[in-house]
């Protein structure tokens, strides 16, 4: 009789990072996830979510549980629209998929412009308190840590991100297309990327479950590591059948 065939074997697991964030975000996920890679190096410089995209697409395995946060979930369904099948899973965590909104561009070059006048600390001080959950914002050691890995990205890393953010490509199209075991996975205090955003994520995309955490802000993988890898661990044993046309 003939060997039966061996289980594919799992894609690995890659994070891509939001808005002046790095591996730094993501330790505890790191640790509890051996095997899982974070996009380091801003993108290479990029300035747009689809160049962005092409950088990771360099350098990421042929397939992969893509797991993307806030400004990196846009990245990571850029990935989804341009090669899909490199893409065995996706989380998409604490984003948005809506168009720039009224008022978006002033308040970020307001930003950048205290930056530019008051440098990087100054930016980072107004710019990540609103950010974070409650009870994140009290936590001395880690708004430190957090604090320290945004003003070492820079500003013009900062002026690079921006501008992609705001000339993001349309997505409404894209959602009802995605084939692939997809969570939308948010904290309950995220005022910048609201529960209300991720529950629309959900039913726009086939098949896709909806995680919400409780007490926790935008920064969730660094403010509640344990509750997010607990739905990270759920999210990459989740069946493909659980797709509508499997």
């Amino acid at each position: 009789m003939p060997a039966s065939a061996s289980p594919t074997p799992p894609a690995p697991l890659v994070i891509l990072p939001g808005l002046i964030c790095d591996s730094r975000m993501f330790g505890e996920t790191l640790a509890a996830f051996p095997e899982s890679r974070v996009m380091d190096g801003f993108y290479g410089g990029a300035d747009r979510i689809e160049a962005m995209a092409d950088h990771v697409l360099e350098r990421m395995p042929a397939r992969a549980a893509l797991l993307g946060h806030s400004m990196g979930a846009r990245v990571a369904l850029e990935i989804i629209r341009k090669a899909p099948d490199r893409v065995e899973r996706l989380a998409l965590v604490d984003t948005g998929v809506h168009p720039v909104k009224p008022g978006e561009q002033e308040g970020r070059y307001r930003l950048r412009d205290l930056g530019r006048a008051q440098g990087m600390a100054a930016l980072v001080a107004q710019w990540l308190p609103p950010m974070m959950g409650d009870a994140a914002a009290r936590d001395d050691a880690l708004m430190a840590r957090l604090t320290t890995m945004c003003v070492s990205a820079g500003l013009v890393v900062f002026e690079a991100q921006i501008e992609a953010l705001l000339y993001r490509p349309a997505l409404d199209a894209l959602l009802p297309a995605i084939g692939c075991p997809t969570a939308a996975i948010v904290g309950d205090q995220d005022r910048w990327s609201p529960v209300a955003q991720h529950e629309a994520i959900a039913a726009a995309i086939p098949g896709a479950r909806l995680h919400v955490v409780p007490d926790a802000g935008h920064m969730l993988p660094a403010e509640a590591p344990d509750a997010f890898n607990r739905i990270v661990a759920q999210w990459l044993t989740m069946p493909a059948a659980d797709q509508p046309g499997d």
